[in-house]
């Protein structure tokens, strides 16, 4: 889809220099200043918050859709526990222009339709750029959110307890929350590897793969999994025990990831480039989609988790930090998608993307995000991964999406980190652009 919005060529400009940036670096040694700039002031800054938080909301009232247009498509419409469900749904995998040497990306759009007595049921379109939606890649630390939600579920299943328990003495608020942060909070000690590891180890790796197969999300491609860890030394809790209101439980973990038979090492045999736990946008997204729609669409729900569970996850309800009002996936660091949002809504870049989303929203915007990058010595690149579900509130009758994104830079040194995250800056920009504009032109169009 092709637009005259006057951020046009700008855009063009930055892909430019985000596609072409490594080679400059690599024939003259000398990267520029702005690029160095981009980690500490926007990929790793700390999160940015909403002007209201007096609502612990997740979705938000959306415009109502005409289900004969078949353009969005309701859970019941699907049957996602059917195999190929992906055959199904209302998608364009090539509704973005944005070409697959800059990154892949994903939308999941959500609108509300009713039945004959006036209930509003959510139904969903899935947008992506170049049919990269099943591509693998590696997610890097965006993946921790699974981890957390796969512990969860075991031990609502097993003991009847879940995220507002306490893992020894720390809350497992605070422990989302230090995963999200990569920084103390409350009982968490800012070492989101270690803590994601841990409850990975709680997870088991087969429970972890089978949720994205036969055991919720049935998704078609086999060869997503997950069966790695993010560090050698897992957190240890003061104790083994999980602790909801007068209910003790033990909660045994494995002492080391290689004792999981589960386990795969990063370069195991058959394991690939993408290493021990592959994963694509389709995958991220929908798995974040379903937790977004919990309370909402029931028939998607997590198995074992509940709507609290979920409130722990977003919002980090129940945490112990007395600094912060909010915790979990709200403190998800880096400004890359707070920029693209305020741009696309404004028409222009800011300095100021709070002031921005604040005006659109009336200061109730949210973003829940997870961010993931590394440098891989496998692939040889720099790497970036987003996955947040964004809710816009009175923004366009009412916004909300779910979106995973992933780039690449082909290069040996940490640098090249930087260079994926322009890339992705661009990404998300020219993405939301295109589709906020795209429901604009609609609205108009009424």
């Amino acid at each position: 889809m092709k637009t005259n919005h006057p951020l046009q060529s700008t855009l063009l400009l930055v892909l430019n220099i985000g596609l072409c940036a490594h080679v400059f670096a690599e024939s003259d040694k000398k990267v520029p200043q702005s690029v160095i700039d981009f980690y500490p002031q926007v990929m790793n800054a700390a999160a940015l918050m909403p002007a209201d938080l007096e609502q612990h909301l997740i979705g938000t009232a959306l415009p109502v859709y005409d289900m004969s247009l078949n353009h969005y498509l309701t859970s019941e419409q699907v049957d996602y526990y059917k195999p190929d469900w992906e055959d199904r749904i209302a998608h364009d995998w090539q509704f973005f222009t944005s070409p697959s040497a800059l990154g892949r990306i994903l939308v999941i759009d959500f609108k509300t339709t009713q039945t004959k007595d006036k209930t509003p049921i959510l139904a969903y379109r899935y947008l992506a750029n170049q049919h990269s939606q099943d591509e693998l890649y590696e997610p890097w630390s965006s993946s921790k959110i699974f981890a957390f939600m796969g512990a969860v579920s075991r031990a609502r299943q097993q003991f009847q307890v879940g995220a507002e328990s306490l893992a020894g003495d720390a809350p497992l608020a605070d422990l989302i929350t230090s995963i999200n942060s990569y920084a103390p909070f409350g009982r968490g000690d800012g070492d989101s590897n270690a803590i994601a590891t841990y409850l990975v180890n709680l997870s088991g790796r087969d429970r972890l793969t089978a949720l994205f197969h036969d055991q919720w999300l049935m998704l078609r491609n086999s060869s997503i999994r997950f069966r790695g860890a993010y560090a050698i030394d897992a957190f240890r809790p003061s104790d083994a025990n999980w602790y909801s209101g007068d209910k003790t439980v033990t909660m045994s973990a494995y002492a080391k990831s290689s004792d999981d038979l589960g386990f795969q090492t990063y370069r195991c045999s058959h394991c690939g480039l993408t290493g021990n736990k592959p994963m694509t946008t389709l995958a991220q997204a929908e798995w974040l989609k379903r937790l977004a729609a919990h309370e909402r669409d029931t028939l998607t729900q997590q198995p074992f988790v509940t709507a609290s569970d979920v409130q722990v996850l977003f919002y980090g309800q129940g945490h112990s930090d007395q600094k912060h009002q909010v915790g979990g996936m709200m403190q998800g660091i880096s400004l890359m998608l707070h920029h693209a949002l305020a741009t696309a809504i404004s028409g222009h870049k800011t300095d100021d993307p709070k002031a921005v989303l604040d005006a659109a929203t009336a200061g109730k915007w949210r973003i829940f995000q997870k961010i993931g990058w590394g440098d891989s010595e496998t692939r040889g690149s720099g790497e970036n991964v987003v996955l947040a579900h964004v809710v816009l509130p009175g923004f366009q009758g009412g916004k909300e999406f779910t979106i995973a994104a992933q780039t690449s830079v082909p290069g040996l040194e940490e640098i090249y980190v930087n260079y994926a995250g322009i890339n992705m800056q661009t990404l998300l920009t020219e993405t939301l652009q295109t589709l906020l504009m795209q429901d604009a032109q609609s609205k108009d169009g009424e």
